[in-house]
């Protein structure tokens, strides 16, 4: 009767345990990229010089030559003129310094913040600002903050169960070496959030940021193309005939 009683509640709570992490992803959309087979890049102004602004913005721009978007999202904190805050690199230019500010009352400043970026081979990196180094191998990078996992533990910052309750979307790299985008589809707190990518296996993820946050994916039926940013991440692929 014993083993029963002790069998019986094992399951009780990996079964509970399991509909949490069901409920947390059902109030999240995630989407996983390959660097090896797809095409990735880093957008703040088009040829005119332009900020991009907005996902429409950035749809109509990639299909005048000759693409289709695949997905986007918002890559980062901005200033009031749109240009990103904190550090970001294009094509190897590095087009905004890192910021090494130690206040600040924004989520940017909610140390250890940190630094998404991929290399010219396609490897892509997440790291606190403070361990951050350049290089002329970086093709991308965008700075923001907080960091969400950091060497997998959640931000020390981050409380169980917090009523600070916004849309919120991030980045993080699964054990694969792929990247892992997610947006909340509903409010949630940094602590669960970051539960999400390191339920996924992730052991650095980056929090982008919060309630401007939009998401195009249209193969899950997701198309947000408001929004009125600074960086956006995008894939595409070329039109098929």
């Amino acid at each position: 009767m014993t083993y029963f009683k002790s069998f019986l509640f094992f399951l009780i709570t990996l079964l509970s345990v399991n509909s949490s992490k069901e409920v947390l992803n059902s109030r999240i959309l995630s989407y996983e990229v390959n660097l090896n087979t797809q095409q990735l890049d880093f957008y703040w102004k088009d040829v005119q010089g332009n900020t991009y602004g907005s996902l429409k913005n950035l749809k109509a721009g990639v299909e005048k030559e000759g693409k289709e978007l695949v997905f986007a999202m918002n890559g980062g904190m901005y200033l009031k003129d749109r240009s990103p805050q904190g550090l970001f690199i294009q094509q190897g230019i590095t087009k905004a310094p890192i910021d090494t500010l130690k206040g600040g009352k924004t989520n940017f400043y909610l140390h250890p913040n940190g630094v998404f970026y991929i290399t010219n081979d396609n490897k892509a990196t997440i790291t606190t600002t403070s361990n951050f180094t350049s290089s002329p191998a970086i093709k991308y990078a965008t700075q923001s903050g907080p960091m969400l996992l950091i060497n997998d533990k959640i931000h020390p910052k981050f409380t169980e169960g917090s009523s600070n309750l916004h849309i919120r979307n991030g980045v993080g790299i699964l054990p694969n070496g792929n990247l892992l985008f997610a947006m909340s589809k509903e409010r949630i707190n940094f602590y669960d959030f970051a539960c999400f990518f390191k339920d996924k296996g992730c052991k650095n993820a980056l929090y982008l940021d919060g309630f401007v946050s939009r998401t195009y994916l249209p193969s899950r039926y997701w198309e947000q193309l408001d929004g009125n940013f600074g960086v956006i991440i995008g894939e595409t692929r070329r039109k098929r005939n």
